[in-house]
């Protein structure tokens, strides 16, 4: 059985294992709950390596893929059939905790309930060892309410894996990190997968997040950004398209996906968004300061020659609690 597990910055994932029948020895493959491992090194409760351990016997076991679960019954098999045991039990694991399919943001959270989107708050809480893994995982559980309830999807020991983040892709899921980060891996999978990953060094603190987002306490703020401005030089009006503006970019740019303000005068008479944005007879997706463009506004053909326009954009900013 696995009784204690950790990832050691010179040694790798370690685990504490006693065995009750037969004899491990090193060179042994074993496969404990979705990890396997290919015995390197045991070391003994005297800090002594040692080749063998037979039953009632508490080593240290060096060589597994990934930091096993405390709790976990271990068997030694052959190398290749380990291999396929973990990859199908982490296979049916997923395939067991994938219930959302939607990814959502702590900041999310509180919108959500109150728009009957999410019954539940999918977590995945990733600690540097087995008790810090399950007093956090407690204390998240108990911080359910009526319309809402916290549901620990997986707790494991060791840092954020590639694995992890899939996981939480599949199950919109958060990931709750106590004492670690997230690999090189990991990293690459999160950009890609847009999974939200909270790190720690206080479990008062990830306990304090969450409750608040389940209370509603930390709703997104809402900053615009401005990105450019162009004046209007032309005005060209087709059938059947309606007004379209020349226009020659003054400061910062011009993105098709901005919102875009008409000032005259100093006073703004419309604020709207861009149907369409060309350079010459192209289509393009932004234009940069110095060039000229063509465009059209959405429901909005009285631009006139003269006009200056305002681009912007609408920026989510994170509320960190104090």
């Amino acid at each position: 059985t696995i009784i204690e597990s950790r990832l050691d910055k010179g040694r790798g994932p370690v685990a504490t294992v006693l065995v009750q029948n037969g004899t491990l020895n090193v060179g042994d493959t074993l496969v404990a709950g979705q990890q396997f491992a290919r015995v390197r090194a045991m070391i003994d409760d005297r800090g002594k390596r040692v080749s063998q351990a037979g039953p009632s016997t508490p080593v240290e076991v060096l060589g597994f893929s990934e930091v096993p679960e405390a709790g976990e019954v271990f068997v030694v098999v052959e190398e290749r059939l380990a291999r396929q045991i973990a990859q199908k039990r982490l296979a049916k694991k997923r395939e067991e905790e994938a219930r959302a399919r939607t990814k959502i943001a702590l900041e999310d959270v509180y919108r959500r309930i109150q728009e009957g989107q999410i019954k539940e708050l999918p977590l995945i809480v990733k600690a540097d060892v087995q008790g810090s893994a399950e007093a956090l995982s407690r204390a998240l559980e108990r911080l359910g309410t009526d319309e809402v309830r916290v549901n620990l999807i997986h707790t494991g020991v060791g840092a954020i894996t590639e694995t992890d983040i899939m996981l939480a892709s599949a199950s919109g899921a958060i990931i709750i990190g106590f004492n670690v980060r997230p690999d090189m891996n990991a990293r690459k999978a999160q950009e890609r997968e847009k999974v939200d990953i909270r790190l720690y060094q206080v479990i008062y603190d990830a306990i304090n997040d969450v409750k608040a987002a389940l209370s509603g306490l930390l709703e997104p703020e809402y900053r615009e950004v401005v990105t450019g401005r162009a004046e209007v030089r032309k005005i060209f009006h087709v059938s059947r398209l309606g007004t379209i503006a020349g226009c020659y970019v003054s400061e910062g740019k011009v993105s098709r996906d901005a919102g875009v303000r008409v000032i005259r005068g100093g006073v703004v008479v419309y604020t709207g968004r861009i149907s369409s944005l060309r350079r010459f007879k192209d289509d393009v997706r932004e234009v940069a300061q110095g060039f000229e463009c063509g465009l059209m506004i959405e429901n909005f053909n009285d631009i006139e020659e003269g006009d200056e326009l305002e681009f912007f954009v609408t920026e989510t900013v994170r509320r960190q609690l104090e």
